[in-house]
């Protein structure tokens, strides 16, 4: 399982932003996206932060009490968002997954830069495909 990369199964074209995007552009691309969320990248695709489902509709119920919106990406993503390596185990990110409270995660390079993005729904998928190819495999030896 320790072989089974990040790399092999993250998304290589998430949903981004940029820190200067109005939030209800934002949760547009979002909602017509189909993902949880996704990265802040800044104009050379480094991750500077995450914006989830969680931080639109905190910031939209507040517009909606107030009548109005004004508030940016930069108002509400999360500044230090948990990124993982496209060489980390899939088994060791679905440790971390048990614990840390992220449903997607930026997959990043050793300089910062997004490479795309690996959701519990792609590590169950990992693990799954592993599993029924251990399976299968000692099936045919019995």
């Amino acid at each position: 399982m320790q072989s089974i990369k990040v790399k092999d199964y993250l998304n290589h074209r998430p949903v981004t932003f940029h820190a200067d995007m109005r939030i209800e552009q934002a949760v547009e691309k979002l909602l017509l996206s189909g993902q949880q969320g996704g990265p802040v990248i800044d104009a050379q695709k480094r991750v500077v932060g995450f914006l989830s489902e969680q931080d639109c509709i905190r910031k939209m119920l507040e517009a909606t009490y107030q009548n109005e919106s004004h508030s940016m990406v930069h108002d509400v993503m999360n500044p230090t968002p948990i990124c993982v390596s496209p060489d980390e185990s899939v088994l060791q990110l679905a440790e971390r997954m048990t614990i840390d409270k992220p449903k997607v995660y930026p997959v990043v390079d050793d300089q910062g830069y997004l490479l795309g993005v690996i959701s519990r729904a792609n590590v169950l998928r990992a693990i799954d495909k592993h599993l029924h190819c251990n399976y299968e495999a000692g099936h045919r030896f019995v």
